[in-house]
């Protein structure tokens, strides 16, 4: 059965970053239930130990695993069906936090679920990358971070509404359909992305891998030249990639030896630490667990207070979008971590002032400290954790998805991603497990560390990040290696553009050798060679 394939850029990434969405799904399907008598009851779940931490972690710990086994997927079978491969463990793992009938169940449908996010958010940024024009590249990966945070809203009103069954989430005798429908309907969207990536082409840089030349064109033809195979920007393109593929076979090394090369190693370095302080930035800390922080303001119904958190989430991300290809990603990255740790820093100077220890007395067996006699200073707590978020939506949230996904050469490029993406979910890991018992007992200095964290971080990618918007995926070595300063921006025009303006003006032509990594460029009246041509 042959089926047709879709190229239009802008639905393939918006549909690619399903995956995204499933990681949002996850991430308020544990949020939502923290607040339920149903939950609490069934599986027993108290303040102040590892238990919860422990759950929380289990999806995590998962897709750390399927990051690290992503890189292998894709590399031999290909992008897609490495994403479409793991949305099956999604359906299944969704199957078993349903059914389960105890923390054990939970944990596995968890884990099993989390492999699938792992793979699909370490590759889903990889396809994004390589099938995406520069001009737009930023803003079609960060639509990963913005599915992540419908994901994370939908799921939450789905939880939300969920709750209110059985008199509400405070009555002792509410059941198990409070938690078990939301985590029902999980499966819908891992159905629905598992049947719509069968209309996906494989990335034109994966085929050129696999000496696939006359589908590398194909591709690139439909989906930068409206099927013209001979239109300058897609020749420019095919040029390109067989350039650098051919340069790194000419290296004779393998991907694992470009791995211990320092110029590879320095990048490889700076992607898993740019998705290291995204964690340690404390973002999701305040996605897990935003319950717990506002019931320790008092203000009102905790689940509530938290959607408007999710709500700004997904909104404050759009400018990410629309912008991050015009301003850059290292004013993003710079001015992110300066804002975050600043409303850190005022949120834990906060608590550190008003607050005070719980008693038996204020009902909250979930936390250990309270500002809720003070309820001007419990809205500022609120205030400083949506402005929070808000810094993160339209900075880092987005930009640490791009950047990684972007500097590194095709022969170690999903590797590499897979190993940032690990570095993610290491960090998403531990913090899961370890945050419900810090918040039970050093309260207010969590927010003090997570604040450090950024400082640091902001530190640290001034020194080390260059600004990568405006070249090629090819180009990256040049960005690089050419020997400027993280804060001093490559001053050149992309390659690119260079070679479709002469292929354009007819002074530069293409010629292919069939299947060979390596085209032919001439100059003057010489015919060129079919590119399609095998």
């Amino acid at each position: 059965m042959i089926v047709k394939k879709s190229y239009n850029v802008y639905f393939l990434c918006a549909f690619m970053t399903l995956g995204g969405g499933l990681f949002g799904f996850d991430i308020s399907s544990m949020s939502g239930v923290l607040g339920t008598e149903a939950y609490n009851n069934y599986f027993q779940v108290g303040g102040g130990n590892y238990k919860q931490g422990g759950i929380t972690c289990a999806m995590p710990f998962g897709s750390l695993v399927g990051a690290l086994a992503s890189s292998f997927l894709a590399d031999k079978y290909s992008r897609v069906t490495a994403i479409q491969l793991s949305s099956t463990l999604w359906i299944i793992g969704s199957i078993f936090q349903c059914a389960s009938n105890g923390i054990a169940l939970l944990v596995i449908g968890r884990v099993v679920a989390g492999v699938c996010v792992g793979v699909a958010s370490a590759m889903v940024p990889v396809y994004i990358a390589e099938v995406s024009p520069k001009e737009i590249r930023g803003r079609m990966i960060s639509l990963q971070q913005w599915a992540i945070t419908w994901g994370i809203l939908i799921q939450y009103f789905i939880q939300y509404g969920a709750s209110n069954i059985d008199g509400g989430p405070n009555n002792p005798t509410q059941s198990t359909a409070a938690f078990r429908i939301p985590w029902g309907i999980q499966i819908i969207p891992g159905a629905i992305y598992f049947v719509g990536l069968f209309f996906y082409p494989k990335s034109p840089r994966w085929l050129a891998s696999k000496d696939r030349w006359d589908e590398c064109m194909h591709v690139l033809a439909r989906l930068h030249g409206k099927g013209d195979m001979n239109h300058p920007k897609v020749l420019a393109q095919y040029k390109e990639i067989q350039d650098a593929l051919a340069l790194e076979r000419e290296q004779h090394s393998t991907s694992y030896q470009e791995f211990m090369k320092p110029r590879i190693a320095k990048r490889v370095f700076l992607g898993m630490s740019l998705q290291m302080w995204s964690q340690l930035s404390g973002m999701n800390v305040m996605m897990y667990y935003i319950v717990f922080i506002m019931q320790s303001t008092g203000a009102g119904s905790p689940l509530l207070t938290a959607s408007i958190q999710y709500i700004l989430n997904t909104a404050l991300t759009l400018p990410a979008i629309l912008y991050l290809d015009k301003f850059g990603r290292r004013p993003a990255i710079l001015i992110g971590f300066t804002m975050q740790a600043i409303f850190l820093y005022i949120e834990g100077g906060l608590q550190a002032a008003y607050g005070r220890p719980t008693t038996a007395a204020d009902d909250l067996a979930a936390i250990s400290w309270t500002v809720a006699d003070h309820p001007a200073v419990g809205r500022g707590v609120i205030a400083m954790s949506y402005l929070f978020v808000c810094s993160f939506a339209t900075t880092i949230g987005p930009t640490s998805w791009t950047y990684p996904a972007e500097i590194y050469p095709a022969k170690v490029r999903a590797k590499a991603v897979s190993l940032a993406t690990a570095s993610n979910w290491t960090w998403n890991c531990l913090l899961a497990l370890f945050v419900p018992p810090l918040l039970w007992s050093i309260n207010w200095k969590m927010y003090m560390i997570f604040a450090a964290f950024n400082t640091t971080a902001t530190i640290h990618m001034f020194f080390t990040a260059p600004e990568t918007k405006g070249f090629t995926l090819e180009e990256m070595d040049e960005v690089f290696d050419a020997g400027v300063p993280a804060w001093k921006r490559l001053k050149r025009t992309s390659r690119l553009d260079e070679i479709e303006r002469e292929i354009a003006e007819g002074n530069l032509k293409v010629t292919d050798r069939g299947s060979a990594p390596a085209p032919v460029a001439v100059a003057g009246d010489e015919k060129v060679a079919d590119p399609e041509r095998g």
